[in-house]
């Protein structure tokens, strides 16, 4: 199944859970199951879940599609150490710390390895879409990140400056001239939206 069949096939088998939260997790959990029948893995890998951590996961939220997906689910979910800092800093960050927001958290880190802006690597339609997850599920860091800098970015940044490193040299950012890498606008299409197209897909 690809990915774009994935997502409406998820979704109409989604229990009881706020419909935007649905809405996150099957565009994340339909490009990492795209990603497991093209490379031969499990969801642990597009996930950065555990195989039983993701089971429950798509027990509580899309409950009529877990037989399905269940063959993809074992094994476990190896982590870099940037990727751990990751996951790490958007837990602490997380509000209420629910089971929902534990896997986001990792979920979020795991995206973060790929290649394209974060919020197509998440399977989200536009860059909106991730500063409402974020300001959902991790308030006090979206509202940290105030000058909207690119989340990817903004993450790492954050990391790097807790461990005492710095990732550039300018005193403030107007004054750096990698101002565009850091802001700029991050346009493109959904990852989601080109595999349904079956256009392929360019890399910004």
């Amino acid at each position: 199944m690809r990915a774009g069949d994935a997502y409406p096939w998820l979704m109409a088998r989604g229990g009881a859970g706020d419909p935007f939260d649905l809405h996150v997790v099957a565009c994340i959990l339909s490009l990492a199951w795209a990603e497991a029948v093209a490379d031969g893995g499990g969801l642990p890998e597009g996930l950065g879940l555990d195989g039983d951590a993701a089971a429950g996961m798509i027990t509580r939220l899309f409950p009529d599609a877990f037989p399905a997906l269940a063959p993809l689910l074992p094994g476990p979910a190896v982590l870099g150490d940037d990727e751990m800092a990751v996951r790490d800093l958007l837990w602490m960050y997380a509000d209420g710390g629910t089971a929902l927001q534990r896997c986001l958290s990792a979920m979020i880190a795991r995206r973060c390895t790929r290649p394209n802006h974060l919020w197509q690597d998440l399977g989200l339609r536009n860059r909106g879409e991730l500063s409402l997850l974020m300001s959902r599920h991790f308030g006090l860091l979206a509202a940290r990140n105030s000058q909207d800098m690119k989340w990817k970015k903004y993450l790492y940044r954050t990391i790097c400056r807790s461990e005492g490193f710095s990732l550039c040299t300018a005193p403030v950012c107007s004054d750096c001239e990698d101002f565009d890498n850091c802001f700029g606008a991050e346009e493109g299409e959904a990852v989601l939206a080109h595999i349904r197209s079956d256009r392929p897909h360019r890399h910004p």
